[in-house]
């Protein structure tokens, strides 16, 4: 859940902070006023890409932070940094971390859903991955698709065993070719980045030597050398310990200390002695490197990816000069590989199988809740015997289907939903599992588009329900949602000086009927007549309210009795 979120110099925002409730929070306000950058800087906490575009200009730096409550009840704070140079820096409680593991944190906290999200449902290809994410399939989908991984490579290799004798010619030729190079090159692993050290030595040879003959100097050679001035110490500390034993370990250690700075002395004479200073050492190292970094521009981009490429190359060299006895080990490992892909998709189909039934059915109930009480829905799967129908996804293909009225066929939902069915599908999809997480925050961008009238009033009254369970946040339009909202926030834009500057206020009552009023009408149109009929609106949703919590109360009472 997130309980405060604070904005700086992002885009139009100057500064923003928001405390949010555990509830159904609304934010409205003018096209153009700033709200979309809301759903941004929330975008960026879940990872999303960062742009200097976003930095406001002038700024240096742009930043969003949130404090989050995780499910056991500790508060977590996230944040997030770009520079005008579009650089970005991630933190979780102070340390750094990169924008993976923020995702993968955030999350599982925090849902966004954007305006595109329900075109998402017009393409059959999203129908799959959505029904494997509400079944929680993913375990068994990561391991189809690595199956299938193994597949690809199977019947790759099987391809190139079979090639006619002219593409056989010129591949075979080419992979020589890049191998001759490879061979010659003989890189070793880690060679570029020692090669770079030795490089950094070299171009400072002149002064290590100097420094190294300085220090050995200072150590061993000139008249009060530090060795011949220690002997004096110690004699010295020797006279102490034979008065007061304080000092016997010191003297102890004599040998020791001693034995180091031999040491580090012969180090310094051998280090200077062995040191290659010549030009031509540092250009054949400068050429060494210079090799390694066309070869990772070519098979790269890192020197183990050379290493690797080299590897597949020999490879399929071999495979090459197999003949017939490698072409049937290829289409046996094919064969192999294969039968291993369709065991795991057969028992994953299974499992979509009895998913999709029960995804039907509860995405029907979820529609009804909003309005559609008679619309059908129903998952299809088309489940393939043939390898033409094999994917990374397994052996189905998935469709929804609805009929949105009484008396209508089922029919692919991609070819007959209205803006506004799509909006209520994507929020019944939505809301299934919300009760599973009820420290999670489900952010909607303007959910209410492409619907109007009585469709309204039921997806806020749903959205006001849902709020009862888990934290909401909703971006809206429309007055018959912002008024069922237990807390609205009002995005205003205003131009102070030079520069446009968008604002975020909590609104009290009076506040807000006036936002209302204005969402209804327009600003230029208020009246006394709008203010009224947005006066009536808030009184309904206080009604509802109230009624929702004595019949929660009633519920409770009704259950306590059971118990005694």
């Amino acid at each position: 859940m997130i309980r405060y979120l604070a904005i700086k110099n992002l885009a139009v925002i100057e500064s923003a902070a928001i405390e949010f409730e555990r509830s159904f929070n609304v934010l409205t306000g003018e096209t153009g006023a700033g709200k979309s950058m809301l759903v941004e800087a929330v975008g960026l906490l879940l990872g999303g890409r960062a742009s200097s575009d976003l930095v406001r200009t002038g700024e240096d730096t742009a930043s969003v932070e949130a404090q989050l409550e995780t499910p056991d009840g500790r508060d977590l704070v996230v944040r997030r940094e770009i520079t005008a140079q579009g650089r970005s820096r991630a933190f979780v409680d102070g340390q750094l971390v990169n924008a993976a593991a923020l995702r993968t944190l955030v999350s599982d906290l925090v849902e966004l859903h954007g305006q595109h999200e329900h075109q998402a449902l017009l393409d059959p290809a999203t129908h799959l991955p959505m029904l494997d994410a509400w079944a929680h399939l993913g375990d068994q989908t990561t391991a189809v698709a690595a199956a299938w991984s193994v597949v690809s490579e199977a019947e790759q290799a099987l391809a190139r065993a079979e090639l006619d004798a002219g593409e056989r010619a010129s591949r075979l030729e080419l992979v020589e070719f890049h191998l001759t190079e490879l061979r010659k090159a003989a890189v070793r692993e880690g060679e570029d980045e020692a090669l770079e050290r030795t490089r950094d030595v070299l171009r400072h040879a002149g002064r290590l030597q100097t420094l190294c003959s300085e220090a050995y100097g200072l150590l061993y050679e000139q008249e009060h050398a530090a060795l011949g001035t220690l002997a004096q110490v110690w004699k010295r500390v020797g006279e102490l310990s034979s008065i007061d034993a304080t000092f016997a370990p010191h003297v102890a250690a004599r040998e020791a200390v001693k034995a180091q700075l031999d040491d580090l002395a012969l180090t310094l004479r051998d280090y200077a002695d062995g040191l290659d200073a010549s030009p031509g050492r540092l250009q054949e190292v400068e050429d060494r490197l210079a090799l390694l970094e066309r070869l990772k521009r070519k098979h790269g981009p890192t020197l183990d990816d050379v290493r690797a490429r080299a590897a597949a190359l020999e490879r399929e060299l071999d495979a090459f000069t197999g003949g017939a006895q490698h072409k049937d080990a290829a289409r046996a490992a094919l064969e192999q590989a294969r039968a291993a892909f369709v065991a795991m998709a057969r028992t994953l189909s299974r499992a979509r199988h009895g998913a999709a039934k029960a995804l039907g059915t509860a995405v029907e109930a979820g529609l009804a809740e909003l309005g559609m009480a008679r619309a059908r829905f129903d998952v299809r799967l088309v489940t393939s015997e043939s390898p033409q129908g094999w994917h990374s996804g397994g052996i189905d293909t998935a469709e929804f289907f609805l009929a949105a009225n009484p008396g209508e066929d089922l029919r692919p939902l991609a070819r007959i939903a209205s803006g506004g069915e799509l909006s209520r599908i994507m929020l019944a999809f939505k809301t299934l599992s919300a009760g599973e997480h009820p420290v999670r925050t489900l952010i909607f961008d303007e959910v209410d588009a492409g619907i109007g009238g009585r469709a309204a009033s039921v997806v806020g009254d749903k959205l006001r329900s849902l709020g009862q369970r888990t934290q909401v946040l909703c971006i809206t339009h429309l007055p018959q949602i912002a008024a069922l909202a237990s807390t609205h926030y009002c995005i205003d834009k205003t131009v102070k000086g030079p520069r446009t500057v968008t604002s975020v206020t909590r609104l009290d009552d009076g506040a807000r009927e006036h936002e209302i009023a204005r969402m209804m009408a327009g600003e230029s149109a208020l009246s006394s007549d709008v203010l009224s009929a947005a006066r009536t609106l808030l009184q309904a949703k206080a009604r509802v309210t109230a009624e929702a919590k004595a019949k929660g109360e009633s519920a409770r009472g009704a259950k306590a009795k059971v118990r005694r």
